[in-house]
């Protein structure tokens, strides 16, 4: 699935370990949900859009492959 997560974390200046602490996931989930070979769970996906106050399709596109 698209994401623009990486972009988000780079706006806010975190490392990927930085946004894992935060989100209570390990900074290897966040570098796979960024390369995007992982989909996140939907309770991890409303993490990170409460995280960064944005909806989760802001963050996530299904649509795009």
């Amino acid at each position: 699935m698209k994401n623009e997560l990486r972009a988000y974390r780079d706006r806010h200046d975190l490392s990927q370990g930085d946004l894992a602490a935060a989100v209570g996931v390990s900074r290897q989930t966040i570098n796979a949900l960024e390369r995007e070979r992982y989909d996140p769970s939907l309770e991890l996906a409303f993490k990170l859009a409460g995280f960064f106050e944005c909806s989760i399709e802001d963050l996530f596109d299904p649509e795009l492959e």
